[in-house]
């Protein structure tokens, strides 16, 4: 890899993760590296200036932060095919980061990247969009959306909590009418966050699936489904006349749905790709810890238990 043009986004309002921001831009312009550097939170979106700012092909995003900051550079950046090196620099469960050990000696680092000594692992998204007009040849009603982890449909309002009616189709057949407090239309990775939560499926990132899961529904036969990768997902709010209805991508207000209007979630286009750093990478690995599923009684060590 080359390290010509280098983005560093450090978590938004972290001490520690601006100061190793601060630290790899120095080592990288010592290595006649160009950086562009900035932070990234809920009020800071430093991408569309990243890439506006880029004098030639940026080779590398530097991500500090946790899953939520990994998560923003993902829907901003694989459009562009651009490589994300994401670290655990003031996350918490950090599903999509390096951990951090695997990155402090940051001069090894920046040598095993130029030298080709990484994995990347590619990962699906989710692209939705709103409709309007007759079903047969809708109209498209807004920008294009992209989440890593899920795309949501739910009702949101000041005041109170509104549950909602969505009706869900696949493929031009419709599934259920789901009322609870909304939808998730989610990409294996996202299956281990809200998805999980919502007592949805957890699939193996090295899948292509969509996993389909309501949200607290009101019927105790309303369930998850997983669908294939290729299958286009419609969902109607039915009976919203206020403008309650939102449509979400990875926690972040993605649009209102105005009445009249749907949303078609498929599968992007693009994928993330992610720097991978570790030699022992392990999905299963990743479930135990995080999750605290087997060792958390009894410490496992590989082999088998009598």
């Amino acid at each position: 890899m080359e390290l010509k043009q280098v983005i560093i986004a450090h978590k938004a309002n972290h001490a520690q993760s601006k100061a190793w921001a601060e630290t790899c831009a120095k080592q990288l312009e010592a290595r006649q590296c160009k950086v562009l550097m900035g932070p990234s939170g809920f009020k800071d979106n430093p991408y569309p200036v990243f890439l506006a700012s880029a004098s030639e092909k940026i080779d590398l995003a530097i991500v500090l932060g946790g899953d939520g900051t990994v998560l923003a550079a993902a829907r901003h950046l694989a459009a562009e095919g651009i490589p994300i090196l994401a670290v655990n620099v003031g996350g918490h469960l950090g599903f999509l980061t390096e951990p951090f050990e695997v990155f402090q000696d940051t001069e090894t680092v920046w040598d095993r990247l130029q030298g080709d000594r990484y994995a990347v692992e590619k990962r699906m998204m989710l692209t939705a969009r709103l409709y309007e007009g007759d079903k047969n040849s809708p109209r498209v009603a807004s920008d294009r959306f992209y989440a890593l982890n899920e795309m949501c449909v739910k009702p949101a309002s000041i005041d109170r909590m509104p549950t909602s009616i969505l009706e869900v189709e696949v493929d031009g057949e419709m599934i259920d009418q789901y009322q609870g407090d909304g939808l998730l239309v989610a990409t294996p990775t996202g299956s281990t966050c809200y998805t999980a939560s919502a007592s949805g499926p957890i699939i193996h990132p090295g899948m292509e699936a969509i996993a389909v899961t309501p949200i607290c529904p009101l019927s105790l036969s309303s369930r998850p489904i997983v669908i294939p990768p290729a299958s286009m997902v419609n969902i109607w709010p039915l009976g919203d006349y206020e403008l309650n209805t939102k449509l979400w991508m990875d926690g972040a207000l993605a649009t209102s749905i105005w009445p009249g209007q749907w949303v078609g979630v498929t599968k992007s286009e693009h994928f993330a790709k992610f720097i991978i750093l570790r030699e022992t990478y392990s999905f299963y690995q990743t479930l135990r810890e995080k999750l605290q599923w087997a060792g958390a009684r009894f410490p496992y060590d590989g082999n088998r238990h009598n």
